[in-house]
Order: structure tokens, then C-alpha cells, then sequence
């Protein structure tokens, strides 16, 4: 797998810094730091804003903080219970392999304190530039405090660069003495990993109004089930005649202890359409859930571990209340119990604050990418595969206020194989801005973030989407769906003022994808049946995944015409249904070529030899007029 390393970066040369090396006392199984000292100001406990358990025992927690003029993370790690010494770092995808890691380990007599960096069979190296920078260490009733710094980006090809979105955070404690870094097993420690956002927007919190008024969603004395993961559905409803509010911030509310098993929650409401609800307090996944409870998709809040209370703009909030909303309320909470603890209760929730002074405007949210539909696929036995949706311009332009709309957070969405997501704003064939963008993202850590800066988008312009999927597990398609086994690519935005454009999406026009199946059929020599009668999800369930059917899919998938979902709330369509791809002038696609020959077509004398199987595929469906057609797209 390739590693997330710092990019080539003009730096000054570094001097090896000595590995600190601190005196330890035995007392029982603790190792008590006496004296440590190195360069760097210590941060005050105060000055760590951000905090998140490691371990599902809460043995080790993490507070940060992130200096965007240093261009730098401060960490404090609490060790309640430190033995022989600990492994923290950073890897892609939250594997011990290919890490970057600060290492604290103990010998018995002697300990150190030192930069590492593991290779790809797991074995620890002590890394010629020392990047984490020890600042201090300090013991106190609750444990030890280390204190340490590293740089986004280090300009060392063996660490790890901190960019925005997910970051996958690694931990391992020692239980016994080691002689040295590299006798260091990590196969055979404890260990884990948690994902967080570290790099934090700095956003000014706004005044609240003196009007502000509380209400807690939470789910009440949740016995936790004794299995690793756990949705766990909760209805509530808003009083009779609730009038028209404006949600201004939300936070999480945990009950104590519970800390590290409350993974993320959210809080969707109900389809208006609906009069009523029924009551329901258990598993999402359970034959019992009514299937109502389904309709309740229109997420009012969404928290997940490490981040704080979400404050929306001093000029807008998000409405809820009022005769045209329904009153009724889900609240989702994924427990994330790898330890199997049996009997813990739990009543956490989100706290909505809000108020009756309602804002300048209402804040709205569009969904962007793809559109829920088996017609984008995966094959199996992908490492990146791509799948992209379109907001196109003939979209914005029919349905965006004349000034334009303000995007200032962002929440991505797949389903599990997801592992990058991108949005990107395109205004006159050119990409302007990237809106949000997490190339580690984990569909096990979702939560809506606030971006650095508004998102300023004019009628005209594009919201391109573009999610990157790993199928190496899977030995059949993945289509697209509302299944957890079927994927999703879909970006969330919350911006003001609220328009009637919900849903902005694309998909492979159903026609071409018809022609690709026809086609496979014919090259393939197989039975694979194209009849009205078989779903698409069948057919491509019987396509034999070799290099042409995977090539020519990818192909289509980046010329064909799209199907546009230019949606109000009502789901009634925008006049918008088959648009061209828009092409940015700023990236050039590439394409995999096919090295094996092509067969002869029938009734095509003139594709055969060693063309593309993209070209083949383009020249059987538009011959060669016009000449440049596939010859531009495919050499």
C-alpha cells in the first residue's frame, strides 16, 4: 500500500537531534518520569482545546491543539497507567506497517524517547531526522502527561504528513522491558487505533442570543449490546404546534465512563409527509424497527469522537419547527465496543441549542455526488477504483439565487469501501477551489465539518465529486444502493440561504451502461443476459471481472452522458435530465491502456489488432465518424 508521506518540499537541512533518553523509578508496574527537558515552550494544559480516549478502556487519552502560523500539532498524551512504554503515531489506513511513530520504551533501568518508523513486515527503525519534538513530561494524581510536537509536514520521506480530513492515530503499550527499539514486536503488544480530525478550522465562535433555549435528544438507559458494533435507533418528537426555530450549535452529551464506546451520533428529522411516527428504542438493524423509520434521512446534527460543539454562522441556522416540518426526531448512536463489555448503560445524545429570534437566513442542505443507483458499480479486486457525480452548471444555473449560495461545513458519505472523497467547485471549464477533501477517509468516522473558509457558488457553477473505492476484499460488483455492502458517494453541504435545490446528482446515463453489457456479452463469448426482466444488479453480478470488461468500464464511466437529479424538497425534478460531462481544463484524466490484443469484431473489420479495449468499445458504438471521436479519447 502506498504510504501518506511529506511531500518533496525545499527544507533546510536538519542535524541529528540526540534521542532524549530520561531516568526511570520502579514503583510497581509504573515508570514515574523524574526529569526531562528539551527544547520547545511546554503548553499549559488549558491550551489543548481537542480531545479524544485512544484506547476503548480509556488508559491513554490525546489532547491537541494546532498551530496553523507554525504550521504545527502540540500533542498531550495522559498514560493513566504507563508500564514499560508506548507506540503512537500515524499510518494511512490505521495499519502498524509503514507508520510513523514516537516510541517510549524502557529497557528496566534506563528509558527513552525517540522518532521511528516502522517498514513494511512491521520492524521499527529509529529515523535518522527527529521530527517529534519531546517538550515535557509531567506526573499528576490521574498519570503521566508527555508532551510533544510535530510539524504537518516534515519533509522526511519516513514520516507521515498531516493534511486535512481523517487521520488515522496508532497506539501500542509495552508490557514488558525491551533492550532495544528494534526488539520491539509489534505483532505481539496491545494495540489499537483512532481516527480524528487534527488539523481543526481556527473559526471565531459566534455570540449566542440571550433567547437561547436547550433540548437534549438522547436516548434513554441503553443497555449497551456485548458486540463490537451497534447502531442503536431512537425516536422522539418536538411538542404539538412546536413553532419555527433556528438550531444555532450543537454538542455531544456522553454519559460519563462512556466515553470510548460512543463512536459518532446523529440526529435526523422525519419526512414531513408523515403524520406521525411510531415510538421505537432499539437496534437500527432489527427485524422489529418499523419500517417508517426509514424516511427520517434529513440530518438536523452529527457528531463524531474528537470533535467539538458545532457552531453555524452569526447569519444563518438551521430551521426546524414550524407547520411545514415534521415534529418527529431520530437519533442514531454507533457504539463502537471492541472490548465486548457486558451491562454498560448508556444515555448519550446530542444538546440542540436554539432560538425563536430566527436568523438573517435559513441554512440549507444539498446532497452532491452520486445518485443512489446500481448503475455506478465496482468491480471486484480494485485498489482505487473511481466513481465521480456531477452538480452540473445547467443545474446551478436554473436553481441558484442570482448572489449565489454560502457552503461553510461538509459531511462525506460512503458506505465501506470508501477511501477518498473530493468535492471541488469548477466555474468556466476550470477548478476554482477544492470545497472539501479527506484522502484517508473512513466510513467508520463521519461527522459534518466546518470548512476553513466559505465556499462562495454562483449560478453556472459546477460541484464535481469524486470518491475513490477499494474492492481487493470482494469477489463480485459493488453497485450502488442504500446497503451497507452497496456503496454511496455523496457529499452533504450546509450553506445559507436555503434554496429549493435538495439534491444535486449524476449517474451514468442507463442507456450506455445497457450498450457496455451488450457488449461484454459479445466479446466475452458469454451468457450474460441483457433482457428487460434482469436487473442491473444481476447483470453485473454475472460479468466476468477481466482486464478489458474492468477497462472498458472505467472508460464509460468517464466520457459517457449523465443522467442529472436536480431535485427540490418536493422531489420534483428541475428541467435537467442528459448533460455531457463537464471537463476540467485543469486535470487530464488518465486512461489504463489494455496490453493484450483485442479479438475481431464482426461486422467492425476495423477494430482489431492492439487498440485499447476503451477505443474498441468507443469505435463499436460510433464507427469512425466523426474521425477524431475515439481516437481523441482513447490513444
Amino acid at each position: 500500500m502506498q504510504t501518506s508521506r511529506s511531500k518533496p518540499c525545499s527544507c533546510p537541512s536538519f542535524k541529528l537531534r540526540e534521542v532524549a533518553s530520561m531516568y526511570f523509578t520502579m514503583i510497581a508496574v509504573f515508570l514515574v518520569i523524574l526529569v526531562v527537558a528539551l527544547q520547545g515552550s511546554v503548553p499549559r494544559g488549558s491550551d489543548f482545546p481537542y480531545k479524544v480516549p485512544l484506547d476503548p478502556q480509556g488508559l491513554l487519552e490525546l489532547s491537541w491543539n494546532v498551530s496553523y502560523p507554525e504550521q504545527a500539532v502540540h500533542f498531550q498524551l495522559l498514560v493513566r497507567d504507563l508500564q514499560f512504554g508506548l507506540l503512537f503515531g500515524m499510518s494511512d489506513r490505521g495499519e502498524f506497517e509503514n507508520a510513523d511513530l514516537a516510541v517510549l520504551w524502557s529497557d528496566g533501568h534506563n528509558s527513552y524517547f525517540g522518532d521511528a518508523w516502522s517498514d513494511a513486515k512491521g520492524q521499527l527503525h529509529m529515523d535518522s531526522q527527529q521530527d517529534y519534538q519531546l517538550l515535557g513530561a509531567r506526573r499528576a494524581p490521574e498519570g503521566l502527561y508527555l508532551l510533544f510536537r510535530r510539524a504537518f509536514s516534515t519533509c522526511d520521506p519516513k514520516d507521515y504528513l498531516i493534511e486535512d480530513g481523517t487521520v488515522h492515530l496508532i497506539y501500542g503499550i509495552l508490557e514488558k522491558p525491551v533492550h532495544s527499539l528494534q526488539a520491539i514486536n509489534i505483532s505481539a503488544i496491545h494495540r489499537g487505533l483512532q481516527r480524528v480530525q487534527l488539523l481543526k478550522p481556527n473559526i471565531t465562535i459566534p455570540e449566542l442570543p440571550s433567547d437561547m433555549k436547550t433540548m437534549e435528544i438522547t436516548a434513554p438507559d441503553v443497555v449497551i449490546p456485548s458486540q463490537e458494533t451497534t447502531y442503536w435507533c431512537y425516536m422522539a418528537e418536538l411538542a404539538e404546534d412546536f413553532p419555527k426555530h433556528h438550531i444555532i450549535m450543537y454538542e455531544p452529551v456522553i454519559t460519563a465512563g462512556n466515553e470510548a464506546l460512543v463512536h459518532h451520533m446523529e440526529v435526523f428529522q422525519c419526512a414531513a409527509e408523515f403524520d406521525s411516527f411510531p415510538h421505537y428504542n432499539g437496534p437500527c438493524d432489527s427485524k422489529m424497527k418499523p419500517d417508517r423509520l426509514n424516511y427520517c434521512r434529513h440530518v438536523l446534527a452529527a457528531w463524531a469522537m474528537g470533535a467539538q460543539a458545532f457552531y453555524y454562522p452569526k447569519e444563518a441556522g438551521l430551521a426546524f419547527g414550524g407547520p411545514r416540518s415534521s415534529r418527529y426526531l431520530r437519533l442514531e448512536i454507533h457504539y463502537h465496543n471492541p472490548l465486548v463489555f457486558k451491562g454498560r448503560r448508556d444515555s448519550s445524545g446530542i444538546r440542540l441549542y436554539y432560538t425563536a429570534t430566527l436568523r438573517r437566513y435559513d441554512a440549507g442542505i444539498m446532497e452532491l455526488g452520486l445518485v443512489y443507483t446500481p448503475v455506478m458499480a465496482i468491480p471486484p479486486g480494485e485498489d482505487a477504483f473511481l466513481l465521480t457525480g456531477y452538480c452540473t452548471d445547467k443545474c446551478t444555473q436554473l436553481a441558484l439565487p442570482a448572489a449565489g449560495i454560502r457552503i461553510f461545513a461538509s459531511q462525506l458519505h460512503t458506505h465501506l469501501a470508501g477511501r477518498k472523497v473530493v468535492t471541488v467547485l469548477s466555474r468556466d471549464g476550470r477548478e476554482r477551489q477544492v470545497v472539501n477533501a479527506d484522502g484517508h477517509y473512513s466510513p467508520h468516522f463521519q461527522e459534518i465539518r466546518m470548512l476553513k473558509e466559505v465556499v462562495a457558488v454562483f449560478p453556472g457553477d459546477e460541484l464535481i465529486t469524486t470518491c475513490t473505492y477499494n474492492t481487493e476484499d470482494r469477489s463480485r460488483a459493488t453497485v450502488g444502493g442504500f446497503g451497507i455492502l452497496e456503496e454511496m458517494c455523496v457529499n452533504y453541504v450546509h450553506y445559507y440561504p436555503q434554496t429549493q435545490l435538495e439534491l444535486c446528482k449524476s449517474a451514468v446515463d442507463p442507456g450506455y451502461l445497457h450498450r457496455y453489457f451488450n457488449l461484454v456479452n459479445r466479446f466475452n463469448d458469454e451468457e450474460v443476459c441483457t433482457c428487460p426482466q434482469v436487473s442491473v444488479p444481476q447483470q453485473f453480478f454475472s460479468v466476468p471481472w477481466n482486464t478489458f470488461n474492468r477497462d472498458v468500464l472505467k472508460s464509460l464511466y468517464g466520457f459517457a452522458p449523465i443522467s442529472m437529479h436536480c431535485n427540490k424538497s418536493s422531489a420534483v425534478r428541475f428541467p435537467v435530465r442528459i448533460a455531457s460531462q463537464p471537463k476540467l481544463q485543469s486535470k487530464t484524466p488518465s486512461r489504463r491502456g489494455c496490453t493484450r490484443r483485442a479479438r475481431s469484431c464482426p461486422g467492425n473489420p476495423g477494430v482489431s489488432g492492439t487498440l485499447s479495449p476503451a477505443r474498441t468499445w468507443c469505435l463499436r458504438q460510433y464507427g469512425t465518424s466523426p474521425p477524431w471521436m475515439c481516437s481523441a479519447r482513447f490513444n
